[in-house]
């Protein structure tokens, strides 16, 4: 028999359940280069005028599971954006200052 997702995580700790909503968020936060473009009601062919390339550069991009940080840079500001790079520790989180314009 199915159950309910809300009756398993009643009988869970308080804690668990904190963590499994944190989770939740994080998750929902992080979108693929495709979904953000697509969230900013904006399509490729949009992306690839404002960034001055052809459509199918923005494919690519989109694509890519590894690429400079300046081409992400890019990416996000011609949405109106922009680009931070945290890392995070056990004992906490400090903003790496590597996309400074020089």
């Amino acid at each position: 028999m199915a159950r309910k997702f809300s009756d398993l995580t009643k009988k869970m700790s308080a804690k668990d359940r904190a963590e499994i909503k944190a989770r939740s968020a994080r998750l929902l936060a992080e979108l693929p280069l495709e979904q953000l473009r697509s969230a900013r009601s904006l399509t490729q062919t949009n992306m690839a005028h404002l960034l001055g390339v052809n459509q199918s550069a923005i494919s690519k991009i989109e694509k890519r599971t590894d690429m400079y940080l300046s081409t992400l840079r890019s990416y996000v500001e011609a949405m109106g954006g922009s680009l931070e790079i945290q890392a995070i520790f056990p004992d906490g989180a400090v903003r790496v200052d590597v996309l400074k314009e020089k």
